[in-house]
């Protein structure tokens, strides 16, 4: 593949809902251009985007894949997106590196969820979007109908560029409305023709609508439109390549990516009327000073790149995507991880297709490539000229919401799994492993349980570690209500010194009820407990409350008042002295001990239209409501909710609200758990530690 200049460049991801066909498209896109040599099937498996095994295996696309094609003189780089939920924070790199995005919807239920959000990912980076209406061939598919649904939503801004042509029911071509020509068939059938009287009054409406949003997009054409009530044919794609640039304006375009037909004009007019990066200006900072610093998108200029994605690939080793922002990148360079402070020589720079790495000697500014074992480098870096330095933003994934135990399935293998898992964190950055101390777990946090599933599955292809998931260990507290006046009394004799140690202790619930440390009080007059023995008892009764007298968790909120005691001159010692403070410790029972449960503060955000069921959904979670809030168009529930009920409310919120929910939560603090359930969480506690005895 040669190389092209920025004006030459069209950059895009293909993005929306799962299963309506992004990945077909893309290998249509493929083929047409004469990229591959035959067209892959989602199931059969066999797509340029979808290699990795576990894509094959569940026929779905779980990573973004990159695929260049060359089109009337442009290089089009396409990135296909997952549109499964679990996998969002794919969508986050390609997003921040393209210029435009196809929306693809399917012809028979026309906007979907996953459309909606993939609009509103547009809006917020500024992108500008094409609506593909994919799947013209199948039966139910009414484009119209369709077309009423994303007309419904986002109003003027929707611009239908083609009309579909059926004939005999059949998908057969497109008319287009810009050229006032019928496009029919695909491949050696392709021909042009007249627009069939049936569609013409149809393209006629379409013609007038896109002038009037042509003509909208900029006030000089606005002018001459109102004089006129028309614009020449130049005009009008000015003003919706302005429109489409700003966003104001969304053509729509209808295709069949399995038969293929309408995939040709398609991809002219991504050509046409999809930004390249040209002259697009990224603002950063330097580094070291700390001032803005904006890049221009040509190859005068210094070099700059952007990571968007970091692949952990068996054979290849790291590798590392990226689009060069502004200059040109060449194999014999020095680069500056900006991020890291570190520099790196590329050596091999490659063009990847699917899982084929093709070399290349040097990239274009606005060009997307790949770079193999940067050693210093993570998804968001900005890599640079050292001599002038820059820092773009970092790239803003969604955080995780799920989270799962994990553990070895083979004695021995715990340290592969944690190397394989950290390799993996590096190519995704929206999971998560961390340790608990308390419960000694090792906690994988993801998007959705699909999405941690994956990432075991790829544990044990790409590394060989096996692993199982288990729903996390609970950090469960343990408290008292009332105080009590207990003794602590060791006495133990035997052939030479013997032990002694004795004291008594007021337990007592601290007096703030949001202070949970453990306070130690030393009471002690007239030399009953010796001073040298006092810190032996505190550490006796420190050591003690990490494992309560009700389940054996972590006692919290206590204060401990040495009062008295007594002691043998040669048979006392520290050991004694803690021993006698553990007895004391055991008598916590008559204090009327209880269990205590982490509270999470919740924010939920949702349409309307779902309030209902969230908030009876989240009672039945023995959560409170605390209040609701209008958020842009969504209604934010904040509640507060045990740890124990919310372990599945990422997949349980998807579905009440068809995905259209999302939520966040945070630790607030503990309260008693209900004497129902704490009896449970008591039983199992005990039952789990005879069984390790």
């Amino acid at each position: 593949m040669k190389d092209y200049q920025a004006k030459n460049i069209r950059n895009l991801c293909i993005v929306g809902h799962g299963s309506e066909g992004k990945t077909t498209l893309t290998e249509a896109m493929l083929f047409t251009a004469g990229a591959i040599d035959r067209q892959g099937r989602v199931e059969d498996g066999n797509t340029t985007t979808d290699y990795d095994s576990e894509e094959t295996r569940r026929s779905i696309s779980l990573q973004a894949g990159i695929a260049p094609l060359e089109w009337n003189e442009t290089k089009i780089n396409v990135i296909d997106v997952p549109g499964y939920f679990d996998f969002a924070g794919e969508q986050v790199g390609p997003m921040a590196v393209t210029e435009g995005a196809l929306i693809v919807v399917n012809a028979v239920n026309g906007l979907s969820v996953g459309a909606e959000k993939a609009w509103a990912l547009c809006d917020k980076a500024q992108r500008s979007r094409f609506i593909v209406m994919n799947q013209m061939d199948r039966e139910n598919a009414n484009f119209d109908k369709a077309l009423a649904t994303l007309k419904e939503k986002y109003g003027s801004h929707i611009a239908p560029l083609q009309v579909p042509i059926i004939e005999g029911g059949k998908f057969v071509g497109v008319a287009s409305v810009l050229e006032n020509k019928a496009f029919i068939g695909e491949g050696k059938t392709f021909k042009e023709a007249d627009i069939p009287a049936s569609v013409q009054d149809e393209v006629d409406a379409c013609r007038e609508a896109i002038t009037e949003a042509a003509a909208g997009a900029d006030d000089d054409l606005m002018m001459q439109y109102l004089e006129t009530f028309e614009l020449s044919d130049e005009d009008m794609l000015m003003g919706l390549s302005k429109g489409i640039k700003d966003g104001t304006v969304v053509p729509v375009f209808c295709c069949s990516a399995l038969t293929r037909v309408g995939i040709k004009k398609l991809l002219d007019q991504i050509v046409n009327l999809m930004p390249s990066p040209a002259g697009e200006t990224i603002t950063g900072k330097n580094p070291k000073t700390g001032d803005a610093v904006e890049r221009v998108c040509a190859d005068d200029q210094p070099f700059s790149a952007r990571v968007f994605k970091t692949m952990a690939d068996p054979f290849f080793g790291k590798l590392s995507l990226m689009k060069v922002t502004s200059g040109s990148l060449t194999s014999d360079m020095t680069i500056y991880n900006a991020n890291a402070e570190k520099t790196e020589k590329p050596g091999t720079i490659n063009f990847m297709k699917g899982k084929a790495l093709n070399k290349t000697a040097k990239v274009c500014a606005g060009d997307i490539c790949a770079l193999v074992k940067l050693q210093s480098v993570s998804t968001g870096d900005t890599l640079c000229d050292a001599g002038n330095p820059v820092v773009f933003d970092a790239l803003d994934f969604p955080a995780p919401c799920i989270s799962k135990a994990v553990y070895a399935k083979k004695a021995g293998e715990e340290d592969k799994i944690f190397s394989g898992l950290n390799k993996l964190m590096e190519e995704d950055p929206t999971i998560k492993l961390t340790k608990n101390e308390e419960t000694a777990e090792s906690v994988l946090s993801g998007l959705g349980e699909m999405h941690i599933e994956v990432v075991a599955a790829k544990l044990k292809a790409k590394f060989g570690a096996d692993c199982e998931l288990r729903d996390p260990q609970i950090a469960y507290r343990e408290s008292i209500r009332k105080p009590v006046d207990v003794q602590g009394r060791h006495k133990k004799q035997s052939g030479g010194h013997g032990q002694f140690g004795d004291v008594k202790i007021k337990f007592r619930p601290n007096a703030d009820p949001e202070d949970v440390e453990f306070h130690f009080v030393d009471s002690v007059v007239g030399g009953t407990v010796p001073r040298n023995f006092i810190p032996a008892v505190e550490k006796g009764l420190r050591d003690n409350i990490k494992h309560g007298v009700l389940a054996g968790f972590p006692v919290v909120g206590l204060t401990a008042e040495l009062y008295d005691g007594s002691y043998h001159p040669v048979d006392s010692s520290e050991m004694a002295f803690k021993t006698a403070a553990r007895l004391a410790f055991k008598q916590l029972d008559t204090a009327s001990p209880i269990l205590l449960e982490p509270i999470f503060h919740v924010e939920v955000d949702v349409p309307d239209a779902y309030m209902g069921d969230v908030i009876g959904d989240m009672n039945k979670r023995r959560g409170r409501i605390m209040g609701m809030d209008k958020v842009g168009d969504l209604q934010r529930v904040t509640a507060e909710a045990p740890q124990s009920e919310m372990f599945k409310y990422a997949t349980d919120l998807r579905s009440m609200t068809q995905a259209r929910g999302s939520f966040t939560m945070s630790f607030e603090r503990y309260e008693e758990v209900p004497a129902g359930d704490a009896k449970k969480i008591i039983e199992n506690a005990v039952k789990e530690e005879e069984e390790d005895e």
